[in-house]
């Protein structure tokens, strides 16, 4: 097997794209060109830029001086989380690596991915200031999932929230009732989005619970539905801009046998240190829809 430089060649560029596709909310990443390392590891500089509106023009005088006030906000990542896997030497020359391959890959797929997703959507449905039904409600059919987005729609237009980078998450199951429809009022309303993407009600949650990996009950990581105060989320509509969503540090961990002082065996470690959260003057560029507490 390759060293540990040759694998991280070979597996991370994988891994990225893997995390492009199991990840639902990667399109909502920000620019990473736009950010800056803070003070501490877990601290991230991002722009903000605020302008003062139209003024009367005068004839004698000319314009009215404005102010554009661009400043750095220090922001805390929220999101730390990681593993080390060990996949043993004889297994992984057995099955010419694939062991190894997949074990990385189904991580991402199975594991990081909808737990970053469930992540993200917690957080977005969780900032104050959102707009959101007043009460959760269920959908029954087609028709009443076109009224509710209709009525989202609608929302962020009288907010002037840009249409032109409006993602649509919804459930695949009322996604479909929408298609069964298939009528002009069913189709118009779809073709507003920038984008739409189908998330599985188990990623899909106004809150969560983390689990930590070491207390008892929760050794097997990962996250659950919040039982106290999460609610199943029918739909969101994100406008991109609205959304602070960077990762500030993924660092997939390749140790080989040779380096590893105690197996004879390969070592996989996953680290994704990052941030998802609502820019304080773009709430209007979120709208919830959920389900009642069961």
């Amino acid at each position: 097997m390759a060293n540990a430089i040759t694998l991280a060649k070979t597996f991370i560029p994988i891994l990225d794209k893997i995390y492009k596709r199991a990840s639902l909310t990667s399109v909502l990443d920000g620019n990473p060109e736009l950010v800056r390392q803070g003070a501490s590891y877990n601290e991230m500089i991002i722009p903000k830029i605020s302008m003062q509106g139209l003024a009367d023009y005068s004839r004698n005088g000319g314009y009215v001086n404005g102010d554009v006030t661009l400043t750095n906000e220090t922001v805390r990542c929220n999101f730390d989380r990681g593993r080390m896997f060990q996949v043993d030497t004889m297994d992984n020359l057995e099955t010419a690596g694939i062991a190894f391959g997949q074990l990385s890959g189904e991580f991402l797929r199975t594991k990081v991915g909808p737990e970053l997703d469930a992540f993200r959507f917690a957080q977005y449905a969780g900032a104050s200031g959102i707009s959101k039904i007043s009460a959760g409600a269920t959908l029954a059919d087609g028709a009443a999932v076109v009224t509710a987005l209709r009525a989202g729609v609608n929302k962020m237009d009288e907010d002037e929230v840009d249409p032109n980078n409006r993602y649509l998450f919804i459930t695949p199951t009322l996604y479909g009732m929408i298609r069964d429809l298939d009528t002009t009022k069913s189709k118009e309303v779809l073709e507003t989005f920038a984008g739409i993407i189908k998330v599985p009600q188990s990623r899909f949650y106004t809150a969560i619970d983390q689990y930590d990996g070491t207390t008892s009950s929760e050794e097997a990581g990962g996250y659950v539905k919040d039982p106290t105060n999460g609610c199943d989320i029918n739909f969101m509509i994100i406008e991109k801009s609205a959304v602070i969503q960077f990762e500030k540090h993924v660092a997939p961990k390749i140790i080989t046998p040779e380096q590893n002082q105690s197996a004879d065996a390969y070592k996989f470690g996953y680290r994704n240190v990052g941030i998802a959260d609502v820019y304080e003057n773009k709430v209007a560029g979120i709208y919830l829809h959920h389900k009642a507490k069961a």
